[in-house]
């Protein structure tokens, strides 16, 4: 049995307490949380016990996994304060807003010897994992166009969400997630160019960009964090092959909050007609999850996220703002991580 504490009482973290509780060898054991009444309902639901104080958790409690699901400005210090402890670690995506600050995540699981596994969960999602496998498997062809695209009204969850030191803004919260399936897909990327527009606050929450790979590959995504005030949470994805073109359409409610209702379809066209794809209802969260768990049960890293590919995923990331700051064609410098001093 994996015993877990989740840091982060929130959407998030409940979301994930509720995948632990369908997963045999996980138990979430405490959950974390400065608000109060927000970690005593918490307790309450999932069984767990509350503490306010990490440090007192981590030295009153039993448990090997600290899940991070706290306001991305805090993922690093929690992700460092967790390895001082011995504790492996989940993180919740983004994992961080810079290549220097997951270099440091990233060497202190090292030295403490403890996993870390970053939430991109996209990998997960049966849809995206579907269209990974036809591609790969060569039902597509010869691959000649690929588009992803997120779109959501501004999530209401807090104020630090809007601040972009805090959370990045749509470009990490929200666009991330397209880059990162696209690089899992394809590779390395070689350079990249993006155009957007700021929010009055700074935040790049219109985003176009184009991602040029070493493979020859090349993809368009487009991530918008603030549309009009009703528009659904969408998600597209469209693979365009010699063979066949793969395309998934899903709208939920505002943000995820209503994806169980979410109207989705998935269709294969090839020479043959249109071949509508029957709806998986595998929770994308409980795979990523049940996976991470299977890891840490196993000794093992993940082959599906280890950290060195959300690191290569975060140094495309900062050639997209770079690019949406100066307006040029960027290239990528994935270099090598620094080690810990």
């Amino acid at each position: 049995m994996v015993k877990i504490a989740v840091i982060g009482a929130g959407f998030m973290g409940r979301t994930h307490a509720e995948a632990y509780s369908r997963i045999e060898l996980a138990q979430v054991a405490a959950v974390c949380d400065r608000d109060k009444a927000l970690g005593e309902k918490f307790a309450e639901d999932f069984g767990c016990s509350f503490y306010e104080d990490f440090d007192t958790m981590a030295a009153e409690c039993e448990f090997e996994v600290a899940d991070i699901c706290l306001p991305t400005f805090l993922h690093e210090t929690f992700t460092v304060r967790a390895a001082e402890h011995g504790k492996h670690i989940f993180c919740e995506k983004p994992a961080t807003l810079s290549v220097e600050s997951l270099d440091r995540m990233i060497g202190a699981a090292e030295k403490a010897g403890v996993n870390l596994m970053i939430g991109q969960v996209v990998r997960f999602w049966p849809e995206y994992r579907t269209a990974k496998q036809m591609r790969d498997n060569g039902e597509l062809g010869e691959l000649n166009y690929a588009y992803g695209a997120r779109l959501s009204e501004h999530p209401a969850w807090s104020e630090w969400y809007r601040r972009p030191e805090n959370s990045g803004g749509g470009l990490f919260d929200l666009h991330l997630h397209d880059i990162d399936f696209f690089c899992w897909m394809f590779g390395e990327v070689e350079s990249v160019f993006a155009s957007g527009k700021k929010n009055e606050l700074g935040c790049w929450n219109f985003v176009n960009s184009t991602l040029n790979f070493q493979s020859g590959q090349s993809a368009s995504v487009q991530g918008v964090i603030e549309m009009t005030k009703g528009y659904p949470f969408t998600m597209e994805l469209r693979l365009t092959g010699s063979k066949a073109t793969y395309e998934y359409i899903m709208k939920a409610g505002a943000n995820l909050e209503d994806v169980a209702s979410a109207r989705r379809d998935t269709r294969v066209y090839g020479q043959d007609g249109a071949r509508i794809l029957p709806l998986d209802e595998t929770d994308a969260y409980e795979t990523e999850l049940r996976h991470f768990v299977a890891c840490i049960s196993e000794h093992r890293e993940s082959e599906i996220i280890p950290a060195a590919s959300a690191r290569k995923v975060m140094c495309v990331m900062e050639a997209l703002k770079t690019s949406l700051e100066t307006g040029k064609q960027v290239a990528v410098d994935y270099g090598k991580r620094q080690p810990l001093v």
